[in-house]
């Protein structure tokens, strides 16, 4: 059966692993989901990735979460921009996460990257998911 929003169930996936303590989490591969755990790993709310080949043509993501103190680092994670609603954001039109302290994640002609990443190369795109 084919999953109409991929990157959302990732998350999800996320979010239910690190509420329950878990210190890995699977999920399917693909190429915007390595590019959007990529941001993740870059900002520091998740340890690491990889991708496990399970047959020919059929891959899992291997996702360690991170803990700080016992705590997990990711204290919201919401899917923004979803197949029923597109939500694009220009530059000067891209909301600051809890001031700066959180990130966006964007889909942008230049590839996934971050709020700060975005402003730096001054490109604005489809606002996938928001993370704190």
């Amino acid at each position: 059966m084919s999953m109409s929003d991929p990157v959302g169930d990732m998350l999800t996936r996320i979010r239910n692993a690190q509420r329950a303590r878990h210190s890995v989490c699977i999920a399917p591969a693909s190429k915007l989901r390595e590019n959007v755990l990529g941001v993740l790993k870059r900002e520091g709310f998740i340890r690491g990735f990889e991708s496990e080949e399970l047959r020919p043509g059929v891959a899992q993501l291997r996702i360690e979460l991170k803990y700080n103190e016992g705590e997990p680092v990711i204290k919201e994670i919401h899917r923004v921009s979803k197949p029923g609603r597109r939500v694009y954001s220009k530059i000067k039109e891209l909301p600051r996460v809890y001031a700066g302290l959180g990130i966006s994640i964007l889909s942008t002609p230049r590839g996934v990257m971050s709020d700060a990443e975005a402003r730096a190369a001054n490109v604005g795109g489809e606002v996938l998911a928001r993370v704190f």
